[in-house]
């Protein structure tokens, strides 16, 4: 009885691991079948955009941080001047209303190309693209925190190429990309739950 006990006890356990590596096949299945939403096209002054700096020709990342901070205390349609070193860099924000905007703005990443990934929605909030050398050029400030995927922004603006852009998040911090892996991770702890109940099971008719 001992002997009959423990292969049916092995028959469960093989079984309920069969079980589990078919439910997390299939979860991984469900989960790439996911369709890949299309790029967001932004545009020189679109409904996303903040605003812009011009000339913009300080470009630290000191400098660029100052531009975006100092456009969000600016009132629609208001514009100021952010003065770095020798240069009078004038700042004006659109007549776009995103409502209470977040800030302090930090920056977290700057890159080059007109394709960006935003990963899921809230994970930044503003990006800033310059167009121009670093003797001038314009830049122009879009809100993105509406915004989620793949975006592509102008390659040429205000007669310049594009030369750079940086993403910027608020005080909240960036929040990572975990969408599809926190949806994975309820259905992997009960398969584990699963798996500790046959091994209980296992345990019992072996004694």
């Amino acid at each position: 009885m001992k002997t009959n006990g423990i292969l049916t006890a092995k028959f469960v356990l093989l079984f309920g691991i069969g079980c589990v590596g078919m439910f997390a096949f299939g979860s991984n299945a469900n989960a790439n079948r996911i369709p890949v939403p299309p790029s967001i096209n932004l545009t020189i002054g679109d409904q996303h955009e903040l605003g812009e700096v011009q000339p913009a020709t300080s470009e630290g990342d000191d400098d660029i941080t100052q531009y975006v901070n100092f456009m969000i205390g600016l009132s629609l349609g208001g514009s100021g001047h952010v003065v770095v070193g020798p240069r009078n860099n004038l700042v004006t924000r659109s007549i776009n209303d995103f409502g209470c905007l977040p800030s302090p703005a930090t920056l977290v990443l700057r890159w080059t190309g007109a394709r960006i990934k935003l990963g899921v929605q809230g994970t930044y909030n503003y990006l800033f693209a310059h167009y121009g050398g670093s003797g001038g050029g314009v830049a122009e400030v879009w809100y993105v925190g509406n915004l989620s995927g793949l975006i592509s922004i102008p390659a040429i603006g205000f007669d310049h190429s594009l030369s750079s852009w940086a993403l910027f998040t608020a005080s909240g911090g960036a929040v990572s990309d975990g969408g599809t892996t926190a949806m994975l991770l309820g259905p992997a702890l009960g398969a584990l739950g699963i798996v500790r109940a046959v091994f209980d099971g296992l345990r019992d008719l072996a004694s």
